[in-house]
């Protein structure tokens, strides 16, 4: 009996560590989709509010999301439209100035401007090691090979993006359509004593999600805005491409702003292209920026959104960079949220009851 019970314990609890194996190499094989899904869910929280404030106007859901994705769509023709050209425009006039950019490299009386300001440094032995590395790479047989791989690679990336892109599209179609359905089918599992309470608890945390996601994008916009004026303004090279990137780095919150500052100020810099003083403007412009964006603009826009401690936002952002990417870092605030509803909800008065 002894054996047959050892038997039967080991079966069973190889039988366990089977399964959960399983389901973790599950889970590892279907991140790409559950990414695929978050990212959609996420959209879709976040066009929520808008199309429950139709929906309050009285108009059918069916037509709410219609108007909202139409505004979406045309908003985002509109940016296509006014940004793409003068991105395009631009480009090309950067292909243009390369030749005059690598006449300067070559003429070298960069160096000695650079050796002037900084003595200290041996410029000229640093440039003669760098274009040794680079005629060695780009005479190397194999080295061009494995560029052409990772050019290759480039391309997969661009067209897994896009059709990443086109997913995520149609599945937040189809969860803003049916996100009520989706609400009730979930507070049908929770038993009824409690089913009420975790009703609203769900729709304080969907509410502060798509209330999250909305003011990020003002946020992003706003900064993409002021830095197509003010980087217009002090001749700044390529100023539709430099606020663009400004409007895509301040998507990612708390280190957004900061990055994108960082490259628009390093492309000011190149020889060529911008110049000390043009960078400089930019650098002070930046710096007064953040400090209007930390403590005015995020403040207002955001008051109604998410109230999570700078510590916490920090934290959960970082963590949420680290385990999902940008992805990770856009969720894991309102998830930072969700999870301090819930600790002062329920959690603490629990605590206080007993």
């Amino acid at each position: 009996m002894k054996i047959l019970n050892a038997f039967r314990i080991g079966l069973v609890g190889t039988l366990g560590v089977g399964v959960g194996l399983f389901i973790l190499t599950s889970i590892v094989s279907l991140s790409t989709i559950i990414t695929y899904i978050g990212a959609a869910l996420f959209l879709a929280l976040g066009l929520d509010p808008a199309i429950s404030w139709l929906e309050r106007r009285g108009l059918p859901r069916w037509s709410s999301i219609l108007i909202v994705m139409t505004g979406v769509g045309l908003i985002v023709a509109g940016l296509v439209l006014a940004v793409v050209p003068i991105i395009v425009d631009q480009v090309g006039q950067l292909i243009e100035e390369i030749p005059r950019i690598v006449e300067q490299f070559d003429a070298q009386t960069w160096l000695a401007n650079l050796q002037e300001q900084f003595p200290q440094l041996q410029v000229q032995e640093i440039y003669d090691q760098v274009t040794t590395a680079l005629t060695d790479f780009f005479t190397n047989p194999d080295k061009l090979s494995e560029l052409a791989g990772g050019v290759l690679q480039v391309a997969v990336a661009i067209g897994s993006g896009i059709f990443a892109v086109v997913i995520v599209f149609i599945l937040m179609l189809y969860f803003a359509a049916s996100l009520n359905t989706m609400k009730r089918a979930t507070y049908q599992l929770v038993p009824a004593s409690r089913r009420a309470r975790f009703a609203d608890l769900t729709e304080q945390i969907t509410q502060s999600v798509g209330r999250y996601v909305l003011g990020q994008v003002s946020l992003a916009a706003v900064n993409g805005v002021l830095s197509f004026i003010y980087l217009s303004i002090i001749r700044a090279p390529f100023p539709a491409v430099l606020a663009f990137l400004a409007f895509m780095f301040s998507l990612v919150p708390l280190v957004g702003t900061l990055s994108g500052s960082i490259v628009i100020v390093l492309v000011c810099l190149i020889p060529g292209l911008g110049s000390p003083l043009t960078a400089l403007a930019a650098a002070i412009y930046y710096i007064v920026y953040m400090q209007v964006e930390a403590y005015i603009l995020s403040p207002r826009i955001m008051h109604r959104a998410v109230r999570v401690p700078g510590a916490l936002v920090v934290i959960a952002a970082l963590a949420g960079g680290a385990l999902g990417g940008i992805l990770g870092a856009l969720v894991a605030i309102p998830v930072a949220a969700a999870i301090l509803l819930i600790i002062k909800q329920v959690v603490i008065p629990r605590q206080n009851e007993r």
